[in-house]
């Protein structure tokens, strides 16, 4: 059990709104494109403002959070790559360990900062793979694995076990 509370759920898609209702969270929806991003950040930024947000935690929201943001949020961001990092950065990264013929996919949480998937790591972990596995196959497992490795992350984060010196973490066990 996480000694914590979810304030709030706010997505650019509406796919968590049943979650949250069967859990009382309240839930934004905002919607962004390449055109309204200033503005949906700036929307964002208000509703963790309002519900006191301590610590972001993004999950499947696929979208590169501006340096403006992430200068303003007042908080830590905690984000979930999917694979292995440094390895296979930016999209797709499952499409690429398949093309590669790599034998583990990864998963890897780290601290949101200004330069793309480089920020400082919390916790990562892999899983094996086989030469009859397709991309999908990937992509699935891959997703069980984002799960675990992020619910450690913000557990470790919550319970303040992370050390941030520079671009690296010392995390106790």
């Amino acid at each position: 059990m996480l000694q914590g509370k979810i304030s709030v759920i706010i997505s650019n898609h509406d796919a968590c709104a049943g979650w949250a209702e069967l859990f009382k969270i309240p839930f934004s929806v905002c919607p962004v494109t390449k055109e309204t991003k200033p503005q949906q950040e700036q929307q964002v930024l208000s509703l963790l403002k309002d519900h006191h947000v301590e610590l972001v935690v993004m999950a499947r929201y696929m979208q590169i959070l501006s340096a403006g943001f992430l200068s303003q949020v007042g908080c830590p961001v905690i984000n979930i790559h999917h694979s292995f990092l440094p390895a296979f950065i930016g999209a797709n990264p499952y499409r690429q360990a398949y093309d590669r013929g790599v034998k583990i996919i990864g998963a890897t949480a780290h601290y949101a900062t200004d330069d793309l998937d480089e920020g400082p790591i919390i916790e990562q972990d892999v899983m094996r793979i086989g030469h009859r596995d397709t991309v999908d196959d990937l992509v699935r497992k891959g997703r069980d694995l984002e799960e675990i490795v992020l619910a450690r992350a913000v557990r470790r984060h919550v319970e303040r076990r992370v050390l941030v010196y520079g671009r690296k973490t010392v995390v106790f066990d």
